[in-house]
């Protein structure tokens, strides 16, 4: 008959046989991992802790390739193959296997830091801007261990890979020096933390809060929304101001009254910006001056601190002084200036021209803003 037929050592029946096992058995392992991936992320949704969705992860990262080599070496055990392919597939079976671990353990470290930073990140953000680094380290070092495990296992010598190794990675070195200048700029923004995630920072004419310290770029949430996106080699190569780390903001503001304002009132003055400004919580006043005559005005400068180095604090408190200022002039009389002229005029051009004092002529007063 056709199936007793002898095809490489075995008779065609038995390859038919071989070939319905490793299709069943994949068939039936591809519908259990649909069903249970369904019945188990059922049953996260319903509980508070995270772990459950960590298993569901990991049975929907078991890869296609794992499954068709574990049904191809089921039916394969049907067969009576040479000793030298025996050998070749379970070697074959144990590199998917390491292929298959290296999956499981690179989402598992991923999943342990975002849970990570989700708890920590409102209170440690350094720890989680550094273990975004540490977590590619990981993954890394995962990766290329198994790598060493695999090729071991087919008798390379792993010794001297890893010494040609070292040698050719000079030579690759030089060839991406940009992204390694990158990733070594990320390491030291992970270590020596000029910024973490979370800081408002300024870099030349851009700022925005850091969202995403990675190994080539850092990305930074602008005001007006978009996200920027820095190379970390030209991120540490610039100036950054970082308010976050700002304790205390120092405040300095002008104020600026008309000429005609008289002697004790611009004694009063200091005096009541400075009574204004300690009614205020979290600040500390520290001057307030008649500094100068300008070039139509009287100018105060008035220097005070605010405790808390966050921007709409101290625009709260900066309001609450220019209103209260605002309604103390009015009060007592005392007018804010504005760039003005005046022009006095004579009935000749002789040089003794008696001026009025403190008044103008109407008609002779011009406003130009």
């Amino acid at each position: 008959m056709i199936f007793d037929r002898i095809l490489y050592h075995n008779p065609i029946y038995n390859w038919l046989v071989a070939i319905a096992i490793a299709v069943g058995i994949y068939l039936v392992m591809r519908l259990g991992k649909a069903i249970v991936q369904r019945r188990l992320g059922q049953l996260a949704k319903k509980t508070a802790t995270d772990w459950d969705d960590l298993i569901v992860a990991l049975i929907e990262q078991i890869h296609i390739l794992f499954l068709l080599v574990l049904a191809f070496y089921a039916g394969s055990l049907k067969l009576d193959l040479p000793s030298s392919v025996s050998v070749f597939l379970k070697k074959g079976v144990f590199v998917v296997f390491l292929f298959q671990v290296a999956l499981f353990g690179s989402h598992t470290i991923k999943f342990l830091i975002e849970r990570y930073r989700r708890q920590k990140i409102e209170i440690n953000a350094a720890a989680v801007t550094t273990l975004s680094s540490v977590g590619f380290v990981a993954k890394t070092l995962l990766w290329f261990i198994l790598l060493l495990v695999a090729l071991d296992k087919y008798g390379i010598n792993v010794t001297a890979l890893v010494a040609g190794l070292g040698i050719s990675g000079i030579a690759v070195a030089l060839a991406v020096q940009n992204v390694l200048g990158d990733l070594f700029a990320s390491f030291s923004i992970v270590f020596d933390k000029p910024f973490v995630i979370g800081d408002f920072i300024i870099v030349g004419d851009f700022l925005g809060t850091v969202e995403y310290v990675g190994l080539k770029t850092t990305r930074i949430r602008s005001l007006s929304g978009e996200q920027l996106v820095f190379s970390n080699g030209d991120l540490l190569q610039s100036r950054i101001r970082n308010f976050k780390r700002m304790f205390e903001r120092r405040v300095v503001f002008t104020i600026q009254v008309l000429y005609q304002t008289s002697h004790k009132q611009l004694i009063e003055i200091p005096k009541m910006i400075q009574s204004i400004i300690e009614t205020q919580s979290q600040v500390r006043f520290d001057r307030a001056h008649f500094k100068e005559y300008g070039a139509y005005s009287l100018n105060f400068e008035i220097v005070y601190w605010i405790l808390n180095p966050d921007y709409n604090v101290y625009m709260d408190i900066q309001q609450a002084i220019n209103l209260s200022i605002f309604e103390q002039f009015k009060e007592r009389g005392i007018q804010f200036a504005y760039p003005t002229q005046t022009l006095f005029i004579g009935n000749d051009f002789s040089p003794a021209i008696d001026f009025p004092e403190a008044k103008t002529e109407a008609g002779s007063h011009i406003e130009a803003e």
